[in-house]
């Protein structure tokens, strides 16, 4: 199971948080979030991955973030349309971020399915993720796509044990990789080492 810490914000708290050897660490590019990252992001061991999180951003904002800094990945959490993940697809592994509810129409997936790398469930809310609530993960019983997902929203050392019995189920076969934030969070951005540690050893 992989583990993406998202929402870094602060070089000395990266560097670390770098230390626990996460296998992905996502940077937001989004100047409407409290952990939007405007600095340099310092080098990080070659096996921990780098993604780049953008909300309805151009072609052209993002490929230049992508140069800057190297990203590994593209996480996208807007609207944006199975033809502009596949134009990035051509550049980069896509990770397109979908807010699920009770009421979330899997059938849009489809139309996806081919134009990015993995999927990414998170809580909707009223922020573009970070909302530090989750959703009932029983609901991912109506995906019945074969691609695989991150799973996002609200996790935390509360839920571990709720998490764990989630993963044990048949339909959560897909489930890549676990996305922790806010719940990690000392402040917006600065997340709390010495939790992380206790949930990798939990989980």
């Amino acid at each position: 199971m992989k583990l993406k810490i998202c929402g870094m914000k602060f070089l000395e708290n990266i560097l670390e948080i770098s230390q626990l050897e996460p296998d992905l660490l996502g940077f937001i590019f989004y100047e409407n979030s409290s952990r939007n990252f405007e600095g340099k992001i310092p080098e990080l061991p070659e096996k921990i991955k780098k993604a780049g999180v953008f909300v309805n951003a151009t072609f052209e904002e993002i490929t230049s973030k992508l140069d800057i800094h190297k990203l590994d990945y593209i996480q996208l959490h807007g609207n944006e349309s199975p033809e502009f993940c596949l134009k990035l697809q051509n550049k980069i592994p896509i990770i397109k971020a979908f807010s699920i509810d009770e009421n979330f129409d899997f059938k849009i997936l489809k139309n996806y399915s081919e134009s990015c790398t993995y999927f990414l469930f998170d809580t909707k809310g009223k922020n573009h993720g970070g909302n530090g609530m989750a959703f009932d993960w029983n609901i991912l019983e109506n995906y019945k796509l074969e691609k695989k997902y991150f799973l996002s929203g609200g996790i935390s050392l509360e839920n571990v044990s709720d998490l764990k019995e989630f993963l044990k189920k048949d339909y959560a076969k897909n489930c890549l990789g676990i996305d922790i934030n806010s719940k990690f969070e000392i402040a917006p951005g600065l997340k709390n080492t010495e939790k992380i540690i206790a949930f990798k050893s939990k989980l």
